[in-house]
């Protein structure tokens, strides 16, 4: 069975950092992408970032350059969302998702899911 559990989310005040963590289980050897999601309050899951197999990453939100990061650690069957500068308008529940073969911005594409975390910024 694929679990998700992503952690690492909270409240922080404009500028601050956090780090999502996203433990896989159940995708030992497979080929598959993480993608990093997001749903603000009143607005669609978008996509954020998402790292594929061989580490090469796809940004799908341009309010995000320059700020938040992805890795993996295939080790220990981790992904990292890297979040730094934070605004107000990155408050949202942020999802960890996976999907066996290539990245895509299509949310229905992927599928397994985590539970989410939320993480708030204040201004």
């Amino acid at each position: 069975e694929v679990q998700l559990v992503e952690s690492g989310g909270g409240s922080v005040q404009a500028g601050g950092s956090l780090r999502l963590s996203c433990a896989a289980s159940g995708l030992n050897g497979d080929d598959y992408a993480i993608g990093w999601f997001r749903r603000a309050p009143g607005k669609e899951r978008e996509g954020v970032l998402c790292i594929s197999s061989s580490d090469d990453m796809t940004n799908y939100a341009d309010s995000v350059k320059g700020r938040f990061t992805v890795s993996r650690d295939n080790a220990n069957n981790a992904v990292y969302l890297q979040m730094n500068s934070l605004k107000p308008e990155d408050t949202a529940v942020y999802y960890c998702a996976a999907r066996i073969g290539l990245i895509t911005r299509f949310t229905t594409m992927w599928n397994y899911w985590g539970q989410g975390t939320q993480v708030t910024v204040s201004s």
